[in-house]
């Protein structure tokens, strides 16, 4: 069993008590399998070092990497009761220690309030984010499942922007 929690849409809140280590990641990402073995092994120190170690798929969670606004894989941040930084260091299993040993997070700008995890306005992102995850859905099952050309989904789509605006219009 991994010492590293998986976070998701319901359970994500947690980051915001006690001193976490954050990974976002993608299973297909080359990078990310790359860091994957340095990644348990620093959630195995977890306990030694006073912090909590978790990750999560971009891939299962859109909305929780819009929430965070995470644009390249894998990013990692540093959470201490709602605070949270960017790691931007090296991603070596004694960095990471370091980084968490030394304390070198205080010497890191926080995230901005309106960009943080917990704002309302990264409570919105993350709702565009799992819309845009329902319309690759419908997409999905339209060209898939019911075997609709391309680009009869996106004409679909076309009109029902257009009569939402012209709905919202009036």
């Amino acid at each position: 069993r991994s010492p590293v929690r998986v976070l998701c849409g319901s359970n994500w809140s947690l980051v915001l008590q006690g001193q976490w280590m954050l990974e976002f990641y993608a299973p297909w990402c080359p990078a990310c399998q790359q860091i994957e073995s340095t990644w348990e092994s620093f959630a195995k120190e977890s306990e030694h070092l006073g912090i909590t170690v978790g990750k999560v798929d971009v891939t299962q969670e859109p909305g929780l990497s819009g929430r965070f606004f995470v644009t390249t894989l894998p990013t990692i941040y540093h959470a201490n009761d709602g605070v949270f930084r960017r790691y931007r260091g090296s991603r070596t299993l004694e960095d990471l220690q370091g980084y968490i040993l030394e304390r070198k997070w205080e010497a890191v700008e926080p995230v901005a309030g309106w960009k943080s995890p917990s704002s309302i306005m990264m409570h919105g992102m993350a709702g565009l984010f799992h819309f845009s995850g329902w319309i690759r859905q419908i997409h999905n099952y339209l060209t898939g499942t019911l075997g609709m050309h391309v680009w009869v989904s996106y004409a679909i789509f076309i009109l029902a922007t257009l009569l939402i605006g012209l709905f919202l219009g009036l």
